[in-house]
């Protein structure tokens, strides 16, 4: 995109777009850095992060020994959220977060948020793999077998929660597979249990829910209760055990379309909720084609169908065609801010506060993960994203608005006629474009209220300074700042 000499603002703005969409959003320093690069060379640099940096576990771990508590959500999900904001490889947790989604399990049943990190952790190296991979990883986790009742599915007397949320939810969607198809898959997933279960059983003791009491949770495989019979399949027949269903699922057109509507729906653009995907046609059909058919031809290989994706024309024009999560916001208002050099508490207030927003990492509320899109929007939630942001972005010394100020400092000899202002911030801040000229209008009227802006005398105090970090928040309570 960009053989050298000076970047375009289109440059920019794409480089924004992407970041926003494969990480947590950048800076502008960050988003120049990345245009020299070239847009090409920073997909592969997210598809493939090298020398990965971070805020150090041993360091949040040593500020914030509540994280040392395994038995509660909270702890973990403040670690969970210095990764998305100190990480050099956002598309590592971003990836995470899309899979935590669709396989949604939840402290509310499992009642263990430390194998719920676990998993997530799960998700990080086997999220931009093969398919069957991930699911066969999914298949013999811990969590899932204990959320989806797993445990107790014999021979014999089969429990089918696992089976059937494996087709409608987990890989092909409502609508292509039979009541039969997840009898079938069921009786392959005989045997698939926790280990914990066949260590307390073997000794006539009550296996306990804490997984880290006699033995940790881990999986556990049991032939004498696995149903070996011959079992029939999307039309196949054999002796299926979980590994024979995994490979059958994944190869399914079905499969393909479904997991490249899912990639859509976070990567692109909002879709309607899964439920009404069977009687509701995707945005673009096209380009759920260009994705399954990217899925079928990398051999399901998660990595390949997104560097098509971050490519496509259809991507490219999707800017702000979504509305960002509470992860995706806090993690974005704070990674543009600044401020987080070293562990402070003021992480437990964030992350605390995604859960008013309605998101609670590790807490999706059903098995169908949450519902995106505008559902993320109402009074209740739209109130605590603005405040949120305007606390954090009132900051003057926040190293993220500390470098806006100085830039703008540096731009027309520091001296902004109210509009000239505003439009500063609003391309340091995305660059956003308002969809509504009555919102910039608004904003333009509110600075002007005092005036023309002046950062060329700094010595005189932060009165200047405090002006312009008002109009950044004011800028994030705009719809603009919360669509991605």
């Amino acid at each position: 995109m960009h053989g050298g000499g000076e970047m375009s603002s289109r440059d920019i703005e794409l480089m924004a777009h992407l970041m926003r969409r494969a990480g947590f959003g950048a800076t502008r320093a960050e988003l120049e850095e990345m245009v020299d690069k070239g847009y090409e060379e920073t997909v592969e640099e997210l598809l493939f992060p090298r020398d990965a940096r971070r805020l150090g576990d041993d360091v949040i771990r040593r500020y914030h020994v509540d994280i040392h508590e395994s038995r509660i959500p909270e702890p973990p999900a403040t670690e969970w959220l210095y990764r998305m904001v100190t990480t050099s490889s956002p598309l590592e947790e971003k990836i995470a977060l899309f899979w935590h989604g669709i396989f949604a399990s939840s402290f509310s049943k499992t009642q263990q948020s430390r194998s719920l990190a676990v998993q997530i952790d799960m998700f990080r190296r086997f999220g931009l793999g093969r398919f069957d991979s991930l699911l066969l990883e999914l298949s013999k986790d811990p969590i899932m077998i204990f959320w989806l009742d797993n445990q107790d599915n014999h021979k014999g007397a089969i429990n089918e929660n696992f089976g059937r949320e494996l087709l409608e939810l987990f890989s092909m969607g409502d609508g292509n597979y039979s009541e039969q198809d997840i009898k079938e898959c069921a009786r392959a997933f005989t045997g698939w249990t926790l280990g914990n279960a066949e260590y307390m059983a073997a000794r006539a003791m009550k296996a306990s829910i804490w997984p880290y009491g006699a033995i940790a949770w881990h999986f556990g495989y049991r032939r004498e209760d696995h149903d070996d019979d011959e079992k029939t399949f999307l039309g196949e027949t054999g002796r299926f055990n979980g590994e024979d269903i995994i490979e059958i699922i994944c190869r399914q057109p079905a499969t393909g379309r479904f997991m490249a509507r899912h990639l859509y729906d976070f990567f692109v653009a909002d879709e309607a909720p899964v439920a009404q995907w069977p009687y509701t046609p995707p945005l673009d059909p096209d380009a759920i084609e260009t994705l399954a058919r990217a899925y079928v031809e990398s051999d399901h290989d998660i990595r390949s169908v997104l560097r098509m994706l971050f490519n496509s024309d259809f991507f490219k024009d999707a800017k702000f065609a979504r509305v960002k999560c509470p992860a995706e916001f806090v993690a974005g208002v704070i990674r543009l801010g600044g401020g987080v050099a070293k562990p402070t508490l003021e992480m437990n207030e964030a992350s605390n506060l995604m859960g008013y927003m309605g998101q609670s990492l590790f807490a999706p509320p059903s098995v169908e993960g949450w519902h995106g899109g505008t559902e993320w929007i109402n009074s209740g939630s739209l109130v605590e994203r603005v405040n949120f942001a305007a606390e954090h972005f009132n900051d003057v010394e926040k190293s993220g608005v500390r470098d806006i100020i100085e830039r703008l400092a540096k731009q027309n000899g520091g001296n902004f006629s109210p509009e000239d202002v505003v439009n500063s911030c609003l391309d340091l801040m995305g660059p956003i474009t308002m969809s509504e000229e009555s919102t910039r209008t608004a904003l333009i009227q509110h600075v002007a209220k005092k005036g023309d802006v002046s950062l060329r005398e700094r010595e005189s105090g932060k009165a200047e300074d405090e002006r312009v970090a008002e109009l950044l928040g004011l800028i994030a309570a705009t719809k603009e700042y919360h669509r991605a």
